[in-house]
């Protein structure tokens, strides 16, 4: 028997790779049976799986050319290349007039159909570009490439998710993903804190999102999909726009990580790179938020297609944010040409990982719950005393969120959010800022629920939802870890995995800070710029309001729209709108809005 053995197994080993050949084969011959036998069944519910198996296929296809032909391809494209150099200089003032010619169309034909609204997030994110340039570290030094470029890809990314229908759905079948994933996490949370466990929201409800989301990614880190992933994603950046294959894997790391997390897939690196790519490095960080949160503000009701937008468009933001404030003086030393390896997983195997990933989770769940209860507490105390200031002087309406709107209220406005709203999305910027985006996705959570139930807009002068437009630009220019909270958690965390640069950390890590701020908020430019939201409320809440005040309201698009739909309902003997039975005002306040015949009314 033993002799039978050692001869099956130097077999075995003899063959090792045709065996693995075979078994390779058979296990994709039978996923492909089982995708073929999904879609003879029901091929609409099997797309998805046919969507994931064609990338599949087409990503492991070029991987292995790429490894295998990398230098042919190189030298077939390499006369190309060499033309594009000689002939660059002309070239770039081409596509530079190309490019401002196209925005200048875009923006009339846009203005045209949407309206007005749209010029003010363009002029604020000209603004944003301004400032950043104006208080540059070197001004004269600054490489322009990286920037247009990265507000470029903010652009396309936005306008092919948020302006056509293929790239909504998309990414609104994301969203609908996210959730329904989510959602297993209340299995677990059923079962340690019982069946009342949604009595306490917060602690049994969301912060299991961030320990199910930590398990993931590190499963994910572990099998290498992550590193896979961040490097598609940074490759895509560093081509376009021409920044360092460092910073760039960081920012891509970071759509999915958190700050201090990302840095560890270059850790071997950081020791070598320029101040400009350190600056990079931490805006990054600043610009984005983890997954592992970003499952605990879809589960408030902010919309999970719009976070993961966010996520994706501040990437490019930060790179060309970080080179308009900080631009590389110093030749950097680590090239693509030098080749660059990506850190991997500790863990032993699968299991070790999910079990690492709910671990390391822990710190990540106390920080966020104690950090609420302080801030919380604190920003209570702030309200209490400034209120008592207030009182003094006869205006107890005084406290924290109303000092932040009057001073973030310019640059909310700037974004394009609407006058009447950009004090309360000032007072969230605020809450952003000097304390974390929990609590201002919390605030914004409030007035999204505000708005859905319907009810009146001001309540003793204070405004109670703000418009759906608001909503999205606020969402946007929310979603980033730039707080001074986390400016200490960056300087501890790379100081840690870089000591030798600590003196370059400690001095950039402010500058940083801001460059992340305004990352955000130029991809809420952005967001304004192409986000065309449908109606603010309900018509039969929004008819039920108006009319059934003392005074008549007035004519809005929104109203006017409602009162169409109310007729054509009738016409076609529809159901008139969900809820049903209306009184005769809403009829009669239509009827004058229209101006229909008083016979047909």
């Amino acid at each position: 028997l033993e002799k039978k053995y050692n001869k099956v197994r130097d077999f075995c080993k003899k063959h090792k790779t045709r065996i693995h050949y075979v078994v390779y084969g058979i296990l994709i011959t039978a996923y492909l049976a089982v995708v073929i036998a999904a879609c003879s069944f029901n091929f609409q519910r099997a797309l998805p799986l046919v969507i994931i198996t064609i990338l599949a296929i087409f990503f492991i296809c070029w991987d292995s050319l790429i490894a295998k032909y990398e230098d042919r391809i190189a030298a077939f494209y390499s006369p190309g290349e060499r033309y594009l150099e000689k002939q660059w200089f002309w070239l770039k003032w081409v596509l530079c007039a190309a490019l401002i010619i196209t925005i200048i169309c875009w923006l009339i034909f846009d203005t045209a159909k949407q309206g007005s609204r749209q010029l003010i997030s363009f002029g604020g994110l000209v603004i944003y570009v301004l400032l950043l340039f104006i208080f540059s570290k070197y001004p004269t030094k600054v490489a322009w490439r990286p920037v247009f470029s990265g507000i470029g890809m903010q652009f396309i990314l936005g306008l092919l998710i948020l302006r056509t229908k293929v790239g909504f759905d998309v990414f609104n079948w994301l969203g609908i993903q996210m959730q329904t994933f989510l959602e297993y996490s209340d299995i677990g949370a059923k079962f340690v804190f019982s069946e009342k466990y949604t009595d306490h929201f917060f602690a049994f409800k969301v912060l299991p999102i961030v320990v199910f989301f930590s398990t993931v990614m590190s499963m994910l880190y572990h099998v290498g999909f992550m590193q896979w992933l961040a490097g598609k994603v940074g490759w895509i950046m560093q081509i376009f726009m021409g920044t360092t294959p460092v910073e760039s894997l960081v920012a891509a790391g970071n759509i999915f990580v958190g700050q201090t997390e990302s840095p560890l897939l270059v850790r071997p690196y950081l020791p070598y790179i320029t101040k400009s790519e350190l600056h990079a490095v931490m805006t990054a960080g600043f610009s984005t938020i983890a997954g592992s949160v970003l499952g605990a503000y879809i589960s408030f009701g902010v919309s999970a297609s719009h976070l993961l937008t966010a996520s994706v468009m501040s990437a490019p933001a930060a790179l060309a944010t970080s080179k308009l404030f900080w631009p590389e003086t110093e030749k950097p030393t680590v090239t693509l040409r030098s080749g660059l390896q990506m850190a991997k997983g500790e863990s032993k195997n699968l299991l070790e990982a999910a079990s690492q990933g709910a671990s390391a989770s822990i710190l990540l769940v106390a920080n966020i719950a104690v950090n609420l209860i302080a801030f919380l507490a604190l920003l209570a105390f702030l309200d209490s005393a400034l209120s008592w200031v207030g009182n003094l002087f006869d205006y107890p309406q005084l406290n924290f969120e109303n000092i932040c709107a009057y001073v973030f209220m310019p640059l909310s406005f700037m974004m394009g959010v609407d006058w009447e709203d950009s004090f309360i999305v000032g007072g969230l910027l605020g809450y952003k800022t000097f304390f974390n985006e929990f609590v201002a996705y919390e605030r914004l959570s409030k007035l999204i629920h505000n708005r859905e139930k319907g009810g009146s807009t001001y309540i003793n002068g204070v405004k109670q939802y703000m418009s759906v437009r608001s909503e999205v630009i606020a969402t946007y220019a929310l979603c980033g870890f730039a707080n001074f909270g986390s400016l200490g958690l960056v300087v501890g965390g790379l100081t840690s995995i870089a000591p030798s640069k600590k003196k370059e950390i400690a001095g950039g890590a402010f500058r940083a800070m801001i460059a992340g701020t305004v990352a955000c908020f130029m991809t809420a430019c952005v967001a304004g710029m192409l986000t065309v939201p449908g109606l603010e409320v309900p018509c039969h809440i929004l008819l039920g309001n108006a009319f059934n005040s003392t005074d008549f309201p007035a004519n809005s698009t929104e109203l006017v729209e409602c009162c169409q739909q109310l007729f054509t309902s009738v016409n076609h003997s529809q159901e008139v709108f969900p809820g049903g039975n209306y009184s005769l005002s809403p009829w009669k306040g239509c009827c004058q809005i229209l101006d229909k015949p008083a016979f047909y009314c």
